[in-house]
């Protein structure tokens, strides 16, 4: 037990709240407690609404100059402190440094892209649309809106949001996971270094409760939420019955369909890096490599060779992948090998016997490499969220494609081929939302938007890009005629353009 107890933020400052209730923060890699995380209750989580809520109307009415300026700020002072943030961020989740700085990199995109709010935010204007009468559109923001950010990317996945919510004038409360919730903090003191006013970026620490006050709450007015499939359902129906705005990011099961014209080298590659990165945990990560024709038996072993170096360890000591993010997590996802083993998958690489470069408590599942799998196995049917890679063998192109369209999830999915109509004819047919030729984790830049098809999206709006700007923003269309002294007189009829 420790007494370091994570705290919210309010009013640009920790906000102990009035709970008894509290969860533990472990380091993944030692299984040690190293904190206990505050769990709101209603009356807690009533406050940090309040707090944004209070601070609206002030932040909606200052100017985009200065608005641009503190993100601007943010900016500067994320890149010079990155390495703190990063340190935070393999304490409490496991992966490793480098991937925790690759991480922070792909939320500063979001950060910069918001830099250029000003242009986003210009609306039409048309001169003389009728006669002395001028046409014009505004966009201006909700109000304060909800954040409810997942485990896995506890700086990267808040950075989608935040940025271009806080950018075009709205309140923010972030609701972070309970497993990893400093870098939260960390995140909310920067900004006030920066110099964003007290109010306006909140952090809401807890569990459920939270959540439920998040989407029921009247002062909340739009909800964005990362995370598995049955609680995005849950926070989509929940958010819009009450009258917001939702996009809920869900699960996936993303598939990587290797032609027999792929380069095979590139191809294990990229298998390895994008099945065992971040030891699985993400949305993005390929758990499925379908392999067409004759070529399987060379590619598994391509992936072996790779494989079998790889060091799973503590995250500061230089490992190529670091622990899962809880026991409970680890026994899942090692219950799902179990299983494939069970039902008659080959086991080509065992990550459950791993020996790892870290302490004897630490929540340790190496790369795991399975053949053989077929689709009633639920190694393959269920998202599993660990570094486990299933192979599955196919004859045709046609057979991969079903595979996928067929597949509940639409979230990420790639091909590797030369040949160029092949890689046409998929990225046209394949029902997913986000597709890579030759790129095995195919998330967009900032500038483009994140999200996915079929039960991987809630809602119909992705993350960040102009889908971001929009969701975080209304529009308004003014119509405006100055009258001149000898213009005046009643008429009741309907009005008409001349």
């Amino acid at each position: 037990m420790t007494d370091n107890v994570i705290a919210h933020w309010v009013d640009g400052k920790p906000f102990a709240g009035t709970s008894d209730r509290t969860a533990p923060v472990t380091n993944p890699a030692t299984g040690q407690v190293t904190g206990q995380v505050a769990l709101a209750t209603i009356e807690d989580a009533r406050a940090v609404i309040t707090s944004a809520a209070a601070a609206f109307p002030a932040w909606r009415d200052t100017s985009l100059a200065k608005r641009t300026a503190i993100v601007f700020k943010f900016r500067e002072l994320l890149n010079a402190k990155k390495g703190e943030l990063a340190e935070i961020i393999t304490a409490e989740h496991g992966k490793v440094l480098s991937d925790a700085l690759g991480e922070i990199s792909r939320g500063q995109e979001v950060v910069e892209f918001a830099c250029g709010i000003p242009h986003l935010l210009k609306g039409g204007f048309t001169e003389n649309a009728s006669t002395k009468v001028d046409i014009y559109s505004i966009r201006q923001p909700l109000g304060p809106v909800g954040i409810i950010s997942p485990f896995n990317f506890p700086a990267m996945v808040p950075m989608w949001f935040f940025p271009i919510a806080i950018a075009a004038g709205n309140t923010v409360v972030l609701k972070p996971s309970e497993k990893d919730p400093t870098a939260s903090l960390w995140i909310a003191a920067l900004w006030e270094e920066a110099g964003l006013p007290p109010g306006v970026f909140n952090v809401l620490q807890g569990d459920k409760v939270s959540v439920d006050e998040l989407l029921e709450n009247k002062s909340i007015k739009s909800i964005s939420f990362v995370g598995s499939t049955p609680i995005a359902q849950y926070v989509y129906s929940t958010g819009t019955s009450n009258g917001k705005r939702v996009q809920a990011l869900g699960g996936a099961k993303n598939h990587a369909i290797v032609l027999p014209d792929a380069d095979l080298d590139l191809a294990a590659d990229a298998m390895v890096n994008a099945g065992f990165g971040s030891a699985g945990e993400r949305c993005m990560a390929i758990s499925a490599l379908v392999a067409v024709g004759n070529i399987a038996d060379e590619l598994v072993a391509k992936i072996v060779e790779r494989t079998t170096p790889l060091v799973t360890g503590d995250g500061t000591q230089g490992a190529d992948m670091g622990p899962l993010v809880t026991k409970a997590h680890r026994d899942k996802v090692a219950s799902y090998v179990d299983a494939g083993e069970a039902a008659g998958a080959t086991i080509v690489v065992d990550g459950r016997t791993v020996e790892a470069n870290g302490g004897a408590d630490g929540f340790w599942l190496g790369p795991t490499l399975i053949d053989n799998v077929t689709t009633d196995m639920s190694i393959y049917t269920d998202e599993i969220f660990g570094p486990v890679l299933s192979v599955v063998r196919v004859d045709t192109y046609d057979e991969a494609l079903e595979l996928i369209n067929s597949n509940q999830y639409g979230n990420g999915t790639a091909i590797f081929t030369n040949d160029g109509g092949a890689a046409r004819r998929f990225q046209n047919e394949v029902e997913v939302g986000m597709i890579g030729i030759n790129v095995p984790i195919p998330v967009p830049m900032a500038y483009y938007s994140f999200g996915g098809w079929k039960n991987s999206l809630f809602g119909d709006t992705h993350a960040h890009g102009m889908e971001g700007v929009h969701f975080f923003t209304r529009g308004k269309a003014v119509t405006s005629r100055w009258l001149d002294p000898s213009h005046g007189g009643i008429n009741l009829g309907f009005p008409e353009n001349d």
